[in-house]
């Protein structure tokens, strides 16, 4: 797909004064348009991997994205990561070895974000709200890997999405039961405990270990809407 002739960055947007904000409404549309249009290129159902882009190849974390990717392509599932290095390199390949599709939705950004090699369908926004939109749109199912706050922000955001009833309830599974330990039980003891959650909301939330086990959970949860189902709410 071909770049865009003109960019925009967020802090323009943010930044930009009457005059200007006609034409940055219509960059930012176009650019929801491009990313609607991949979307629609998507004739499978699809999950979100997120985490880490400073995970190098070799690490245990690769390794185990890697897996993941490749499970979700044998069971017939695309896989959509932000398109980038570590963790998302990781799963795209995954995908792309075991003969699935493989899509990475990229973001231009100062450092650590050059698109991985690995993917089927590409695309790379400007800003990050068109392509958070993305992650959501395409997919029936969340996988979060370790990851510092760009991943912490993803899994947040979904969350709250599936707990206000803005997109219907997908799963949200995190992987490696160690690294996400202490925020599990800050959420349990902090804001269940003060009540600014509810006992329910601390469900939407599932760990393992295990790749398949991660599939299993994101399978049963389709299986149990049915297929077709968008995530997105009325």
């Amino acid at each position: 797909m071909p770049e865009r002739q003109e960019r925009l960055e967020d802090r323009e947007v943010l930044s930009s004064v009457a005059g200007e904000q006609e034409r940055h409404v219509q960059m930012i549309a176009a650019e929801f348009r491009r990313g609607f249009d991949a979307v629609d290129k998507i004739d499978r159902p699809a999950v979100s991997i997120f985490g880490s882009a400073r995970v190098a190849e070799g690490q245990y974390f690769y390794k185990l994205a890697r897996k993941v990717g490749g499970e979700f392509a044998r069971a017939g599932w695309a896989v959509v990561t932000g398109g980038g290095p570590g963790i998302m390199e990781a799963a795209n390949r995954g995908a792309q070895e075991a003969g699935g599709l493989s899509v990475g939705f990229n973001i231009r950004l100062p450092h650590e974000q050059a698109a991985n090699p690995y993917t089927d369908l590409s695309l790379t926004f400007d800003h990050f709200y068109a392509r958070k939109t993305m992650f959501v749109k395409a997919a029936e199912g969340f996988v979060i890997f370790p990851g510092g706050f760009g991943t912490i922000d993803e899994l947040f955001e979904s969350l709250t999405l599936i707990q206000v009833g803005k997109i219907f309830h997908f799963p949200v599974v995190l992987m490696d039961c160690d690294y996400w330990e202490e925020m599990v039980a800050w959420i349990r003891r902090e804001l269940l405990g003060k009540k600014m959650i509810s006992p329910g909301d601390l469900d939407l939330l599932s760990r393992t270990n295990d790749p398949a086990e991660a599939v299993r959970i994101v399978l049963e949860h389709h299986e149990l809407l049915g297929t077709g189902t968008s995530t997105a709410g009325s």
